[in-house]
């Protein structure tokens, strides 16, 4: 079963990074865009039944890294911190699990372009700190934090149905 699992990781992250590619890249908040991806990583993580979090961010990390012009680490580290985070926060706020949706897309978005703003200043491209807070990061943060609901749900409502609770007689 943890093999269907894994798969189903393929089409489900392919379908979202389309759209994020396709349709989100195209309606920003002043620079910022939803990060897809990470949300479903981080709402798989959090399921408390799911065993396949780490494939499914190591996908996810490899299919964005791919059509990234942002080296291929900056992704995947993003996004394997970001569900090890999660697999953190659900042993620890296992009553709680939306408040650790919360926390970790907060914390993982942070990362993810202070990981991004990195690598651009390595590459010497020319970005500044205050305008990529304030026209990038922080409209991020918040189209990522508005997602985060209907993520949890939909993802919670996946985990349900390829996770059935075994009925005790």
């Amino acid at each position: 079963m943890t093999l269907l699992q894994s798969l189903i990781a393929i089409p489900i992250l392919f379908s979202l990074l389309i759209l994020q590619t396709a349709v989100v890249s195209q309606v920003p908040l002043l620079e910022g865009t939803a990060d897809l991806i990470l949300l479903a990583l981080i709402a798989w993580a959090i399921q408390k039944r799911v065993q396949t979090a780490w494939i499914w961010g190591l996908i996810g990390g490899l299919l964005v890294g791919y059509v990234s012009a942002v080296p291929l680490g900056v992704y995947l580290g993003a996004y394997l911190a970001a569900v090890g985070f999660a697999l953190l926060l659900r042993q620890r706020m296992w009553n709680v699990p939306l408040l650790a949706m919360l926390i970790v897309t907060f914390l993982a978005t942070l990362l993810l372009h202070g990981l991004t703003f990195l690598s651009l200043r390595l590459s010497d491209t020319p970005v500044t700190i205050t305008e990529t807070i304030n026209l990038i990061t922080l409209p991020s943060l918040l189209l990522n934090i508005l997602l985060a609901f209907p993520f949890f749900i939909l993802f919670g409502d996946l985990a349900r149905f390829l996770h059935p609770e075994s009925l005790e007689m």
